[in-house]
C-alpha cells in the first residue's frame, strides 16, 4: 500500500540549524534511494526550496507564503496553512521536535536530541520553557518517534516514558563520496593558505557545545606547525573563540574560511591528518561518518552518541576536554592512520542513503499501522 506522508519541513532556516536539515534532507533521499512506496510531500519555506535542489527534482515541495526565520511565525503557519495542506495525507512527519497541537492523522516524529535537558545554559529561558512544554505532548501525541541513534532513542523513552515499541532509530545516510582527486585536494588547501602544512578539520557552527577552544588550545602541546582548520558559520561562542584565538600565540596556525561548499569541505577533510570532533554533546556527528567515507581518521570526544557513531574506527578522547590528550590522540591517529581508514571504511557501511530510507519507510508503516 502505497502511504501518502506529508513532511513538515517549515522550521528549518537553511544554513541555521544544523545537521537536523542534513538529516532530513538525505532521509528524503534515502526514500528515493531504496523506491519507497510512498507518496511524499515536503511542506517547506522558499528558502529551503532554493536551496535542496535535489530533493526539488524528486519530490513535491510545497512551499510557505512567508519565508520568514521566526518561531512565532513558524508556529502560526503550522496551525493554520500547514493544517490546511496535511489533511489528505495519510501520515504526516514533524521533523523538527515538536508537534501542532492540531490534527488527527496518524503522526511521526524526529526528535534530534535532548540537549536541552542536558544543557540547558546554552538555551534561553523562552526556549527551554517552550520545549519543557512543547516535547512530552508532542511525543505523547506522536504515533512513532524516530532518533539518530540510540543513545538517543533510549533518553527519549527515559525522559517521556514513550513506550518503546514506537521510539525506533532512524541513522543518517550519508551519500556515497567520490574519491578525491589529489590535484583537486591541493589546489582547495592553496586557497585556503594552507600549503602543504599538516592540518585537522573541524567543520562545526561556532555553538557553545561544539568546544572549538579545546582544538586551539591543543597546540600549545603541539611542537610542529599543525593547523587547526575551522569551517562553519558563527554561532553563540563565536566572540570568545575569537578572543581565545587572538590571545593563543597561535592566530596563524588556525584558518577559519567559515561555511565552505561540500566539495570544499571533502576535500578539505581528504587533505587532513584527522577530522576531529570535540563536541560534547550530540545526537548523531555526521562529520564523523562523511571522514571515514573519504579515508580521514577521526579524533573524538567521548560524548554517548559520538561514541556509538564511531565505534571501534576511531581514536576516542576520554574525559573530553584536555587538550594534551586531544594532542596525543592526534598522535595516534596520525601513526595508525592506515589500519583507522580501513576500519572507518567498514563503519560507514552502516550509513547509507539506503540504511536511512529502509528504516524511515518502516516506522511510516509502523504509524500507520498504530495510527489506524
Amino acid at each position: 500500500m502505497t502511504i501518502g506522508v506529508a513532511v513538515n519541513l517549515t522550521w528549518i532556516a537553511p544554513g541555521r540549524v544544523g545537521g537536523s536539515e542534513q538529516y532530513l534532507a538525505r532521509q528524503m533521499l534515502g526514500l528515493d534511494a531504496v523506491g519507497a512506496d510512498v507518496d511524499v510531500r515536503i511542506l517547506c519555506t522558499p528558502s529551503f526550496e532554493r536551496v535542496h535542489t535535489a530533493l526539488d527534482e524528486r519530490f513535491e515541495l510545497v512551499t510557505t507564503p512567508i519565508d520568514r526565520d521566526n518561531r512565532g511565525v513558524r508556529i502560526a503557519l503550522e496551525h493554520t496553512w500547514l493544517a490546511a495542506r496535511t489533511r489528505s495525507a495519510d501520515l504526516v512527519h514533524h521533523g523538527g521536535g515538536t508537534t501542532p497541537m492540531v490534527g488527527r492523522r496518524p503522526i511521526v516524529l524526529t526528535i534530534h536530541d535532548l540537549q536541552y535537558r542536558r544543557f540547558p545554559e546554552y538555551f534561553s529561558d523562552a526556549r527551554r520553557r517552550y520545549l519543557d512544554a512543547m516535547m512530552p505532548r508532542s511525543v505523547a501525541r506522536a504515533s512513532v518517534v524516530t532518533t539518530p541513534t540510540e543513545y538517543v532513542r533510549r533518553r527519549v523513552i527515559d525522559v517521556f516514558g514513550a513506550d518503546p515499541e514506537r521510539v525506533v532509530v532512524v541513522p543518517h545516510g550519508v551519500p556515497p563520496v567520490p574519491a578525491q582527486d589529489a590535484d583537486d585536494v591541493a589546489r582547495v588547501r592553496d586557497r585556503f593558505g594552507l600549503g602543504d602544512r599538516p592540518i585537522v578539520v573541524y567543520p562545526a557552527i561556532t555553538h557553545p557545545h561544539k568546544r572549538h577552544d579545546v582544538l586551539v588550545r591543543m597546540l600549545d602541546h603541539l611542537d610542529d606547525d599543525t593547523t587547526v582548520v575551522l569551517t562553519g558559520g558563527a554561532g553563540p561562542a563565536e566572540e570568545a573563540l575569537q578572543a581565545l584565538i587572538a590571545a593563543s600565540g597561535h592566530a596563524e596556525r588556525v584558518v577559519r574560511p567559515g561555511r565552505v561548499s561540500a566539495d570544499d569541505l571533502d576535500a578539505l577533510i581528504a587533505g587532513a591528518d584527522a577530522l576531529a570532533f570535540p563536541s560534547e554533546y550530540e545526537g548523531f556527528g555526521a562529520p564523523l561518518v562523511e571522514a571515514m567515507a573519504l579515508g580521514t581518521p577521526v579524533v573524538a570526544s567521548d560524548a554517548d552518541a559520538v561514541r556509538e557513531v564511531v565505534g571501534d574506527a576511531g581514536v576516542i578522547v576520554e574525559g573530553g576536554a584536555d587538550p594534551a590528550s586531544w594532542a596525543d590522540a592526534l598522535r595516534i591517529a596520525r601513526s595508525q592512520r592506515a589500519d583507522l581508514a580501513r576500519l572507518g571504511h567498514d563503519r560507514r557501511d552502516a550509513f547509507t542513503l539506503d540504511t536511512s530510507g529502509t528504516a524511515l519507510e518502516a516506522a511510516y508503516r509502523l504509524a500507520v499501522e498504530v495510527g489506524s
